[in-house]
């Protein structure tokens, strides 16, 4: 599983659930990882295909991959004999496509949760803060729903002295974060990443500013987290969670897990609303889901399955949003308690309405690895964008060939 401490939790309250349930001997190894090391476990190694795992936490970025190379389990013959409780009416359409190849289903969803702006609403409230604002900008105070109000706001909100920041950015460079990152900006816009023909497109305009914004963005000292660059999400939504920034664009998870940590710092005080949008574009929202997946080589496939089915019932699944987690049932997400609990938890069916996808392709993770390089040359060099894209585009060219 990724490493993160709702999943480990949830995972081993799952199993003990399950065992007790129904009787099962056999006892279960719990092993979180960080990112890239369950990728190179799971699939780059073929921990799956070889059954050295029976289960693994997959997400969609690299389901096409595993897929491709035939280390899932097709559960589709699984789900038409013992479906899980009111499947699949009982998800969004939303969380059932990307695990889809013709009639096989090689996952089922664990944890969701699009990205969205997080904001630290009692700043905002705070009537000293709107009376500064105003004098300072003419303007009110409010969430910002362009990317140069968001850049105001957060140098508005800057205050290094008070170990507060105005954002905090998920930059490290692991294939992921800034990739996203990148996508939301270009997708607010009004760019697409795709051609007509569904090919990697990058020499755009679109992508051009969204670029030449994000790196005005993050080199503006006067507005971002000193340690953004070696932060990657989890580590992000952490420093948030810590009170240390006003505002982050990150998975919605982040958000949800400052209403039920035990620490509760910003239980009560935050709030989320749809990413901002750029010059001729509009708020969008980037749909990255985490699947149970089962191993191909797996001995124990039948018994994984049993487990999955039980780990995502309607119990389970509202345990894991409590735990920080975030359940994909609709009905976690209209339940009473859990939105008393979090009180913008009702909006993930917006979020999802909003959100796109990344493109489905077997070698993603080396087309996200060269997207990253391309970013980090843009953020860390002073050649011109234009040709850093134009130079990525000829690499990514070669690489898009399914």
């Amino acid at each position: 599983m990724r490493k993160f401490e709702p999943f480990e939790r949830s995972m081993k309250q799952a199993w003990e659930a399950y065992a007790k349930t129904t009787g099962c001997s056999l006892e279960v190894e719990l092993v979180a990882m960080d990112l890239h090391e369950l990728y190179n476990e799971t699939i780059q190694q073929q921990g799956l295909k070889k059954g050295v795992w029976d289960i693994a936490h997959i997400n969609t970025d690299w389901i096409c991959e595993a897929y491709t190379d035939h280390a899932l389990c097709n559960l589709a013959p699984w789900l038409q004999a013992n479906p899980p409780e009111d499947y699949p009416n009982g998800w969004s359409t939303s969380l059932l496509s990307m695990q889809r190849f013709d009639e096989q289903v090689v996952g089922l969803p664990f944890h969701d949760g699009p990205e969205c702006l997080i904001y630290r609403k009692d700043l905002f409230e705070q009537e000293e803060n709107k009376s500064a604002f105003y004098k300072q900008y003419k303007r009110e105070l409010k969430v910002p729903q362009t990317w140069d109000e968001y850049v105001e706001v957060a140098q508005f909100f800057h205050r290094p002295m008070d170990k507060l920041y105005g954002s905090v950015v998920a930059l490290y460079p692991d294939g992921h974060n800034a990739v996203f990152d990148f996508c939301l900006q270009l997708w607010s816009r009004g760019g697409n990443l795709v051609d007509a023909l569904g090919k990697i497109r990058l020499n755009t305009t679109e992508a051009e500013k969204a670029l030449q914004f994000y790196k005005t963005l993050v080199s503006q000292s006067d507005c971002i987290h000193p340690n953004s660059f070696q932060y990657e999400s989890v580590q992000a939504g952490a420093a948030f969670a810590r009170g240390e920034a006003a505002m982050m664009v990150n998975w919605f998870g982040f958000a949800s897990v400052c209403e039920v940590t035990k620490e509760g710092a910003l239980r009560g005080k935050i709030d989320i609303a749809s990413v901002p949008a750029g010059n001729n574009g509009q708020g969008t929202s980037l749909n990255v889901y985490w699947l149970y997946t089962i191993g191909s080589g797996s001995k124990y496939a039948s018994i994984a399955y049993d487990f999955i089915r039980f780990a995502i019932s309607r119990q389970m699944d509202k345990q894991l949003t409590l735990n920080g987690g975030i359940g994909c049932r609709v009905s976690t997400w209209k339940d009473p308690f859990v939105n008393q609990m979090i009180p913008y938890y009702y909006k993930l069916e917006l979020l999802h309405e909003q959100s796109q996808t990344l493109p489905r392709k077997k070698n993603w993770a080396a087309i996200a690895n060269r997207i990253d390089q391309l970013i980090q040359e843009v953020l860390n060099g002073d050649e011109v964008i234009a040709s850093l894209l134009e130079q990525a585009q000829e690499d990514i060219n070669i690489l898009d060939h399914e």
